[in-house]
């Protein structure tokens, strides 16, 4: 004779098409699994730690083999010197130029709708991935005495900028301000257009509104974008090279400097090259909150 709750749990067998499952509680995992969960697979580790090692071990051997002993006086030689600040300068002025271009360009990808803006930003993007020797050329063709734009600013305004100290702005600046346009339009898409359209309903123009509302929104990403411009523009080389020359003291910029020296005075080369790095470091260090995040 079966009993009451056995004849409830073959109904509910029947009803249900099946007898339950029981559930089996699950163990709670000590950090000893929380361990085995989160360990790398030895396929994996082996790769990514040679990986590892390839992306720092150049490095540490600049580290190495830097003439610490003699630095201060190879950085205060007058070539070294001198590359220095005219790299400042130029690397300074590209990103004042990318900001007043380059900020209403990514406000005008971020908030207006026109024909054609997936095209514009690709055309915009663009430099990203073209060699800066293709670069430079290209800005020959548009910019050079005999250019599509170049031979009226040399008729009209007496303008040449190939192998002059503004070419190598240009030549910075149209490899450099992609990466404002990028960060500031990625920011915008980020704000709130609400604020912005607010500040037009109760009188104040498209661009009063943007100056006094949208811009001190997107300021940190202004910032980011201008610090990642600058130093772009401080390393640029190939576009450099082949729109303004290597001059000294008007076009040799500190990576120009660097290829110059590796084949007379490598000691002076690596003194330069540490002083990019520092300046690359330096970057990092600065955005560490945007990018280097501990989630």
């Amino acid at each position: 004779m079966t009993s009451p709750s056995t004849d409830k749990a073959d109904a509910a067998d029947t009803l249900t098409g099946g007898p339950r499952r029981r559930r089996v509680p699950l163990r709670r995992k000590g950090p000893a699994g929380r361990r085995a969960r989160g360990g790398a697979p030895l396929p994996l580790l082996v790769p990514a730690v040679i990986g590892l090692a390839f992306l720092v071990l150049p490095l540490i051997a600049l580290l190495i083999r830097a003439p610490w002993s003699s630095m201060p006086d190879l950085l205060t030689s007058p070539e070294v010197w001198q590359a220095l600040q005219l790299s400042l300068l130029c690397a300074t002025a590209a990103t004042a130029v990318s900001l007043v271009i380059g900020v209403p360009l990514a406000w005008l990808l971020a908030r207006v709708e026109f024909p054609g803006r997936g095209l514009v930003r690709a055309l915009v993007t663009l430099p990203l991935v073209l060699p800066p020797v293709v670069g430079g050329v290209a800005l020959l063709m548009a910019l050079g005495r005999n250019g599509v734009m170049g031979r009226w600013l040399d008729e009209w305004f007496g303008v040449t900028l190939p192998f002059t100290t503004a070419g190598v702005v240009v030549a910075e600046a149209f490899v450099a301000m992609p990466f404002l346009v990028i960060s500031v339009e990625g920011t915008l898409r980020a704000a709130d257009p609400r604020y912005e359209e607010a500040a037009t309903t109760l009188g104040a123009s498209r661009f009063t509104a943007f100056r006094r509302v949208t811009l001190p929104l997107i300021a940190p990403g202004v910032a980011a974008g201008a610090v990642l411009a600058w130093a772009r523009a401080l390393g640029e080389f190939g576009a450099t090279i082949t729109f303004a020359g290597n001059f000294p003291g008007r076009t040799q910029t500190m990576p120009l400097a660097v290829y110059l020296a590796l084949q007379s005075d490598p000691e002076a080369a690596i003194a330069l090259s540490l002083v990019l790095l520092a300046v690359s470091i330096a970057v990092l260090a600065g955005l560490r909150d945007r990018w280097m995040s501990t989630s």
